[in-house]
């Protein structure tokens, strides 16, 4: 199983990047989908999740709700993270997963991780 994530960069606070997580090797549409993200010197935290079944349920950090949308493509097996509005504080290496439920993936009960990608916001 691989999940490969892209789409990280520098932009302004203010801005907006979208983050991609294209993932192979498993039956992408029976397992939920997430991002987290880690600053230096930071743990790592959760992001963002979505259920199995696209548009059925969602879960936002508090941090990023309003601002984060989380989607996914079943048929491209690839889940996506618009960020608008970004800020400072979201400087961090970005890492999508995928988890049984969304339960299990803000308990960071992951069963793979992609590599990061990096998001800096600059003032």
């Amino acid at each position: 199983v691989q999940l490969q994530a892209s789409g990280g960069g520098l932009v302004q606070a203010g801005g907006s990047l979208r983050l991609s997580c294209a993932a192979s090797g498993r039956t992408f549409s029976n397992y939920a989908m997430g991002w987290f993200r880690q600053a230096p010197g930071k743990e790592r935290e959760f992001v963002a999740a979505i259920s199995w079944s696209s548009g059925s349920a969602y879960y936002y950090a508090d941090s990023v709700k309003g601002r984060f949308t989380i989607s996914r493509d079943n048929a491209k097996n690839t889940v996506y993270l618009q960020m608008n509005s970004l800020k400072l504080e979201d400087t961090a290496n970005y890492y999508c997963a995928s988890a049984h439920t969304i339960a299990a993936m803000r308990s960071s009960l992951v069963d793979y991780w992609g590599k990061g990608t990096q998001v800096t916001v600059s003032s």
